[in-house]
Formats: C-alpha cells, sequence, structure tokens
C-alpha cells in the first residue's frame, strides 16, 4: 500500500488528502470532535500554510534575480514586460465581462428572500464594518499611492511580511537589471551563488510537497468544521437560499478554466489541453485547499518549467508578478457579486455603471493580495463605486470561503497560461519538455 502511494502523482495524492478532510470534517462534525480537530487536526494544515508562506519570498527574489540577471538583452526584457503585462489586462477584462454577461442573463439576484437578506446583513455586521473600514482607506490613498508602496523604504522590514510581495519583486527587479547591465563576467560568482541558492530553494519546495496531501486533509477538514458549525443542515439551507449565486459564479469559473485559456493556449502555443491541466494540476489542488495565489507559487513555478518547458527566465519573471496583478477569478468573482448585490435590492445597473465595474475590477485586481479573502475587500471599492450599499456584501460574505478556493484556481491556471503564452512568444517555451532522470 504504501509503495503504491509513493508511486502516485502528486495531483492524486492532494485529491485523495481532499476527499478525506471533507469524510474527516464530516465525521467530526456528527460525533461532535469540534474540540479534537482543533487541537490535533488543524494546526497541521496551519503549519503547512507556514511552510509554503515560508518559501515564498525566497522563491520570488531567487527566481526573479536569476532570471533577470540571466538576460543579456536588456531590451528583451521590456519587451517581456509589455507583454505580461498587457496579457495580463486584457485576460482580466475578458474574465469580467464573462461575469458580467452571466449575471445579467441569469439575474440569480432577482429571487433573493427579504428575510434572509435582513438576517444575513445583521450576522455579519461587524465583519462588514471592519472591511468597510480598510476600503475606505484604499480609496482615501492618492492617486499615486499603488507606485509608492511598490517601492519599500527597507528590503528587510518588505521580506518580513508576505503580503508586501511587490515591493519584494520590485527589490529583485532592480538588483537582477544591475546584474544584467554590469555584465555576467564581472559578477560571474554572484550569478553561481544564485544559481545555487535557486536550486536550494527549489529542492526546500519539493520538500514540501511531500507534506502537501497531509496539509490539505487538516486544511479541508477544518473547512468543513468551521463552515458548518454544530449542524450540517445548517449549512445545506444556506446553500439552498445561495445556490443559484454559487452556481452562475462557477459557471463563469468553468468558462474561464475549461473554454478561455484552453483556445487562447492552443492558438498561440503548442500546449494541448490535457497537457496543460495534466502538468498544472498540482497547483490547482494547492490553490483550491489553501485559496492563495501566493501559496501556490512555488508549486506553479515548479510545474511550468518541469511539467510545459517554460524557462527560467520566464517563470522567473511572469509567475511572481503575476501572482500579485493577475487576478481573473477575483475579477469576475466581483463583478458577478457586484450585480448579483444589485439583484437582490432590487437595483437597476445601467450599462455606464456596469463599465464603471470592469474598469474599477480591473485596477482593483492590481492590488488585491494573493491571500484567503483578499478579493472581499476590493469589492467593498467595486459597491461603493457604483453606489450600491456595502452591507450587501453580508449576501456573499458568508458563501466567500469555497468561491475564494475556486476563483484562487482561475487566478493561478491564468498565470500558468501566460507563462507558457509569453515563454512560446519568446522561443523560451520547450514543450513536451525533456525528462532528465
Amino acid at each position: 500500500m504504501w509503495k503504491r502511494w509513493k508511486q502516485l502523482e502528486l495531483y492524486w495524492k492532494i485529491i485523495i488528502g481532499m476527499v478525506i478532510g471533507i469524510i474527516w470534517g464530516l465525521l467530526a462534525i456528527s460525533f461532535g470532535w469540534h474540540e479534537f480537530n482543533q487541537d490535533w487536526i488543524a494546526p497541521w494544515g496551519t503549519i503547512f500554510l507556514n511552510m509554503l508562506r515560508l518559501i515564498a519570498i525566497p522563491l520570488i527574489l531567487v527566481s526573479l534575480i536569476k532570471g533577470m540577471g540571466s538576460l543579456t538583452d536588456i531590451s528583451k526584457l521590456s519587451r517581456i514586460g509589455l507583454k505580461t503585462i498587457g496579457f495580463f489586462m486584457i485576460s482580466t477584462v475578458v474574465a469580467i465581462t464573462v461575469g458580467l454577461i452571466i449575471v445579467n442573463v441569469t439575474k440569480p439576484g432577482a429571487a433573493f428572500p427579504e428575510s434572509t437578506r435582513a438576517e444575513m446583513q445583521e450576522q455579519y455586521r461587524a465583519d462588514i464594518e471592519q472591511r468597510q473600514a480598510i476600503a475606505r482607506e484604499v480609496e482615501e490613498t492618492g492617486p499615486l499611492q499603488v507606485l509608492v508602496e511598490i517601492v519599500p523604504s527597507n528590503i528587510v522590514d518588505a521580506a518580513s511580511d508576505n503580503q508586501n510581495i511587490l515591493q519584494v519583486i520590485f527589490f529583485a527587479l532592480l538588483f537582477g537589471l544591475a546584474m544584467a547591465l554590469i555584465g555576467k563576467e564581472k559578477v560571474k560568482t554572484l550569478h553561481s551563488a544564485i544559481d545555487g541558492l535557486n536550486e536550494i530553494v527549489l529542492k526546500i519546495v519539493m520538500l514540501i510537497m511531500k507534506f502537501a496531501p497531509y496539509g490539505v486533509i487538516a486544511l479541508m477538514g477544518t473547512l468543513v468544521v468551521e463552515f458548518a458549525g454544530d449542524d450540517v443542515s445548517e449549512t445545506l439551507n444556506l446553500f439552498a437560499s445561495l445556490g443559484f449565486y454559487i452556481l452562475v459564479t462557477f459557471v463563469g469559473f468553468f468558462i474561464m478554466i475549461f473554454v478561455i485559456y484552453p483556445l487562447v493556449l492552443m492558438a498561440l502555443t503548442p500546449i494541448r489541453y490535457k497537457g496543460f491541466y495534466k502538468a498544472i494540476s498540482p497547483a490547482m489542488m494547492i490553490a483550491f485547499s489553501t485559496s492563495s495565489s501566493a501559496a501556490a507559487l512555488p508549486l506553479k513555478i515548479e510545474q511550468c518549467e518541469k511539467e510545459l518547458g517554460v524557462s527560467k527566465t520566464i517563470t522567473g519573471f511572469v509567475l511572481p508578478i503575476g501572482t500579485t496583478i493577475n487576478m481573473d477569478g477575483t475579477s469576475l468573482y466581483q463583478a458577478v457579486a457586484a450585480v448579483f448585490i444589485a439583484q437582490a435590492f432590487g437595483f437597476d445597473l445601467t450599462i455606464a455603471q456596469q463599465m464603471t465595474i470592469v474598469v474599477t475590477a480591473t485596477l482593483a485586481s492590481i492590488g488585491t493580495p494573493g491571500v484567503p479573502g483578499g478579493g472581499v475587500v476590493m469589492l467593498v471599492i467595486i459597491l461603493t463605486a457604483v453606489g450600491l450599499p456595502a452591507e450587501g456584501l453580508a449576501m456573499v460574505l458568508a458563501l466567500d470561503r469555497p468561491l475564494d478556493m475556486m476563483r484562487t484556481v482561475v487566478n493561478v491556471t491564468g498565470n500558468c497560461a501566460a507563462a507558457s503564452i509569453i515563454g512560446n512568444s519568446e522561443n523560451e517555451l520547450s514543450y513536451p519538455p525533456v525528462k532528465t532522470a
């Protein structure tokens, strides 16, 4: 049995871990094992998340510095950068448009019951007020505040907090650019050291991934226990009242994952449908179970390089940046949620207001942190931008976690697709990759 388990692909191990976690969570609810789960199971999920966060900053630093420092053609860097930003902006607009079309056609908020609406507003009032306060802080900053926050005043402080990932990226890009401008011969020793560090970081990632199935069991089990509370039927009733909204949002996610990205990949790269999803499925599973694009970054880089044949130069540049600014799933979710809330409150959004959602969600995606729940704060800003009451957040807040899990999968899939497409356009894609023993 153990030998067969060791031979399984990582994505199968993670899937099995998710199933076991769900079963455990249901058992814990049924037999009242909440305290046991909290004391003996949940900590392993936290440990797994902490290990992923632990390696995120070193991975970004080393990958970006290595990728930038190895460039001999600076014009190539600017070309890759323009392609990356251009692709991210276009894919974000496409995702928002898909969400708006689906929610306007299906109108999931039209039949939302008045009693449930009032009850949820009261239940989540404290959480809503906290997110409103954060959103006001974001709104009150100047138009260039985003640029100000990108440039760190102290790289050590920036690297000590995973939410400062843009500042770390800025430093790594600046450091790598300086290496490239100086020339390889003058910093030959540093190049060797960076190569060695890169191998060490990747080995750490591989070691962490061996623990992934067990961490996923703990995460999924705890999620089920926390979401259901003491009564599974309460969760089922909640899903019943908001099931259409969930279905509509998931349809949008599936269109992006299984229609938009594959079509673009087939048009612009030699990568085929089955090969792409087999390659990135471990990263998708980690994204689903952790709800964190940043947590999935180490595996995204490893799978794109080893299974898709994208060069280290491209993965080291595109994927860390994409983790911060390419949030297709989050943007689609925000568009659907905003219109759903408007429909639930009986408001008819004009074309101009819906265009405001497109623009606001596109810009907000740049500042959305790649951590669980980051998109909800940005949703408050979008609601305010189109004149909707922020209290409407209560109607979607209870369901944010499962939707967060799925939209993170979309974010990760979009980032991997972007790396493959940009890699192919720069002749930095070797697919299928040559496997080494």
